[in-house]
Order: structure tokens, then C-alpha cells, then sequence
């Protein structure tokens, strides 16, 4: 089973390019049932594995209190494995194919407003050492709505402030030009000009945003900073890097942008994605007219 597991993620990051973040998941996802299916009926091929023997780990999995979007990417997981194992005829039959994916509950974003988002900004110290940069890290988060992997593999050659724009992969090896707004580009520039080439080593690679080593930013670091930061700042709210890509599309939405045109901006695959955006300012217009119609 092992060995079938290999194939499927050799398969995920060669042929689909999919990012180590989803590797790794859905390696996690399968060798928790592959030990499952050891301890509990001595199974160590995929192909003995029946409709019914899926059902009970999953049963179990949600008995010990696995969330159902947890869950749901358990399933997940082995549906695409076992699909995978059909059509490459490690297996006989896919007999992941009848698993129903859980209902989930769909959470509104959390976000900032727009004063919490200039107060977090305008507090760093652009004076003290990484300031420039930090400044420079999170005008750039909240400008052009990245996510957090998608900064940190930014490279200088793709960034081009005279156009206002930053082109970046995300999901799926996918490519796009996202604009970045006048003040990014401003704290870019001056993070550029003034304290990244302090920072370079002869090991130093085209990233943007560089650790005070010289090295390529980690996406831990960069949850460190973002929380660091919120700290120093004074804010009450759980800060975090997607926080801001929330932040960016709520705040692009309540001033009038176009749904699909957010989604581009994002990156999102499917409009679906994106619409949970429209919840949120419902809820905000809700609250609005609560608070300021004499009927409300």
C-alpha cells in the first residue's frame, strides 16, 4: 500500500503540479488509513480494500471528533486515489467511487476593517531594522490579496513597479498578473532601495522578501511577522496572512468591484469560491441598516 501511496503523490507533483502543502496532506490523509487498514484487518494492498472497510474508517475517524471539513478531505483523498489506482489498473475496481463527501458548514470569512488595516500598517517603525521590510510584506498582502506561498516564492523578476503589478503562481501552477496598489509599490521601493541589498549574501537568491540571513522567507516566518506585527500594533483581532487576503477582497467588494473581477484578482478557479464574499457584505449591510434605519 505503501508503494501504491508513492506513485499517487510522485503522480500529484509531476503530472498535476499541485503544491507540497497538498503533497503532503494527502499523503497524511492516506497513510492514516493505510495504518488503519493494517491494524484492523491486516491489510497491505490497495486492492483488497472494499466500499465497506472505507466506510468504517471513516466512521472512526468521525467518532473521535474529526471536523467535517477535515473529513471531507479525507474523502477526498481517497477518491482521487483510488481513481488514480483504476485507471493505471493497480486496482480492479475503484471502489472509492460511492463515498458521499460530508455536508459542510460554510464560515464567513473573518476580516478587518479598513481603519484596523491602516492602523496595522501605518504602526511599524519603518526606522528600526525589518521595518522597511514588514511594512513592505504586509502593504503587499493587503494591495493585491496574495496568499501567503505566493509571496514568499516571489521573485524580483517578476515584479515590475513601473507597471504597478506582480505576477505570481498559485494553485495548481497557475500564472496571473495581479495589480499592486500605489502605496505597496512606495514601501516596495524603499524595502528594495534601502535594506534588502543589506540583506543579500552570496547564496542569496531573485526572492523579494528576504530572512535577516539572507535565505528565502519561509511561510512560517511570514505568520510570525504578520502576528508580530498585530501585536505591536495594538490590535484585539486574530491577525494572520489570509486575514489580509480577506481583508482585500471585502474591501474591494463593499467599494463596488465586480465579483468576477475579484475572483481574477484572487486566483480562484471557481466563482464559487469567491461568492462567499457576497455573504460577508450582506452581513455588513445588514448591520448598517440595523444601525442607521429608524426601523432597522
Amino acid at each position: 500500500m505503501q508503494s501504491a501511496i508513492d506513485q499517487f503523490i510522485l503522480y500529484l507533483a509531476t503530472e498535476r503540479g499541485l503544491s507540497d502543502n497538498y503533497q503532503l496532506s494527502t499523503r497524511r490523509s492516506l497513510e492514516s488509513f493505510e495504518t488503519w487498514a493494517q491494524e484492523e484487518y491486516r491489510i497491505t494492498a490497495p486492492g483488497n480494500v472494499t466500499i465497506e472497510h472505507l466506510t468504517e474508517y471513516l466512521s472512526d475517524r468521525k467518532r473521535t471528533g474529526l471536523a467535517a471539513s477535515s473529513l471531507r478531505l479525507e474523502v477526498i483523498a481517497l477518491k482521487i486515489w483510488y481513481r488514480f489506482l483504476a485507471a493505471r489498473g493497480v486496482v480492479s475496481a475503484d471502489v472509492a467511487e460511492q463515498l458521499d463527501s460530508p455536508r459542510l458548514e460554510r464560515y464567513l470569512p473573518e476580516t478587518l476593517n479598513e481603519p484596523a488595516v491602516l492602523q496595522l500598517l501605518e504602526s511599524i517603525d519603518v526606522i528600526k531594522p525589518l521595518g522597511r521590510r514588514d511594512r513592505a510584506i504586509l502593504e503587499l498582502l493587503y494591495a493585491s490579496g496574495l496568499r501567503v506561498s505566493e509571496l514568499t516564492n516571489a521573485r524580483l523578476e517578476a515584479l515590475h513597479l513601473d507597471e504597478k503589478v506582480i505576477r505570481v503562481t498559485g494553485k495548481g501552477n497557475k500564472t496571473r498578473l495581479v495589480p499592486v496598489g500605489k502605496a505597496a509599490c512606495d514601501a516596495i521601493q524603499i524595502y528594495l532601495d534601502n535594506e534588502r541589498p543589506l540583506l543579500v549574501n552570496r547564496k542569496t537568491s531573485s526572492h523579494i522578501f528576504l530572512s535577516k540571513r539572507g535565505g528565502k522567507l519561509t511561510t512560517q516566518r511570514i505568520w510570525q511577522i504578520v502576528k508580530e506585527r498585530a501585536r505591536m500594533a495594538g490590535l484585539d483581532e486574530n491577525v494572520y496572512p489570509h486575514l489580509l487576503r480577506h481583508s482585500f477582497a471585502t474591501h474591494l467588494l463593499s467599494n463596488g468591484a465586480d465579483l468576477r473581477v475579484i475572483q481574477e484578482l484572487l486566483g480562484h478557479a471557481d466563482i464559487a469560491t469567491t461568492q462567499i464574499y457576497t455573504h460577508v457584505d450582506q452581513k455588513r449591510l445588514r448591520q448598517v441598516h440595523r444601525q442607521f434605519h429608524p426601523r432597522g
